[in-house]
């Protein structure tokens, strides 16, 4: 239990220190120098020394009386940034968190931040762009978006699209039949420890579904993520079995073309969050923006 003096004596004697008049501190506060007075001089008996020196008209502080000024000063001031604190709760922005792989977050989500800002005014939207998927139990992010199965322990997944891919090049590269591709780099991504199984998109499951015996699928060069991938097609360094909806804009602007088929069926693309935290207000605004907005790209990859 702290042992201090009264808080009315200690704020007189702050302010009279502060202002180094009795009677200014008694205007600061509302009462009469008197009472500045009486409060100073109950703070020093019950402390057992003098904190100011008086004159006639002036008042100094002792050493005493300084050093506890001083520390009075920090004190007050400390309390009232924190009342004001409590007082802008309203103020105060709140933001949503959502995690996505670099090339989703770059391609998908940046573009279609200002709907979330539309949907939800007082809310920041904070991109966590990660190849690992983040730690949503443990307050990384909100919710993700993640690709893969479904099924995802201790969370809940609503889904959103099926992935697509296909084959995509620059224009420049000229290709437009699959036996062009014996002569030309394929690029291949890795995929982290995350994603596995026979619906993983690959340079071999398209050889086998489209029967090109003349295209080694092992051959070519290697990227360390998607993006990476996307970027080495871009700049004609060869050809990459990549995500359709994350080259969109490059098919739709001539920056990329998709020479041929058979476009192949990815995996799933899900919106996630912690099991219980459907009713909290970041993880509702996020589910209710990205459903929105990926509800066409469910449409077309069905």
């Amino acid at each position: 239990m702290r042992s201090l003096p009264s808080l009315a004596s200690l704020r007189a004697f702050e302010a009279a220190a502060r202002c180094e008049s009795f009677k200014l501190a008694a205007a600061e506060l509302g009462v009469t120098p008197t009472a500045i007075s009486h409060q100073i001089k109950s703070l020093e008996t019950e402390v057992g020394m003098r904190l100011f020196t008086r004159k006639a008209r002036e008042i100094a502080l002792t050493p005493d009386g300084l050093a506890l000024y001083l520390d009075l000063r920090i004190a007050f001031d400390s309390m009232a940034e924190s009342i004001a604190r409590l007082r802008r709760p309203q103020n105060r922005r709140q933001t949503a968190t959502l995690s996505a792989t670099v090339a989703l977050t770059s391609r998908l989500l940046v573009p279609r931040a200002e709907a979330f800002r539309a949907r939800s005014p007082g809310w920041d939207l904070r991109l966590h762009a990660s190849d690992r998927p983040a730690d949503l139990c443990g307050g990384e992010a909100d919710a993700a978006i993640r690709c893969g199965g479904g099924q995802y322990k201790g969370q809940v997944a609503t889904p959103l699209f099926t992935d697509r891919y296909a084959p995509i090049c620059s224009p420049r590269l000229d290709i437009s039949r699959p036996k062009h591709l014996a002569g030309t780099a394929l690029i291949h991504r890795e995929w982290g420890p995350h994603a596995s199984g026979p619906r993983l998109p690959s340079w071999r499951r398209w050889v086998e579904e489209r029967g090109a015996k003349s295209v080694d699928p092992e051959s070519g060069v290697v990227a360390a993520d998607e993006e990476s991938a996307i970027r080495a097609a871009v700049a004609g360094q060869g050809v990459a079995l990549a995500s359709l909806p994350l080259v969109a804009a490059e098919l739709a602007s001539g920056a990329l073309v998709q020479p041929f088929g058979p476009v192949l069926e990815g995996l799933q693309y899900d919106f996630v969050h912690p099991l219980g935290a459907e009713d909290r207000p970041a993880v509702a605004m996020l589910r209710e923006w990205v459903t929105a907005e990926f509800a066409a790209a469910a449409a077309n990859c069905a």
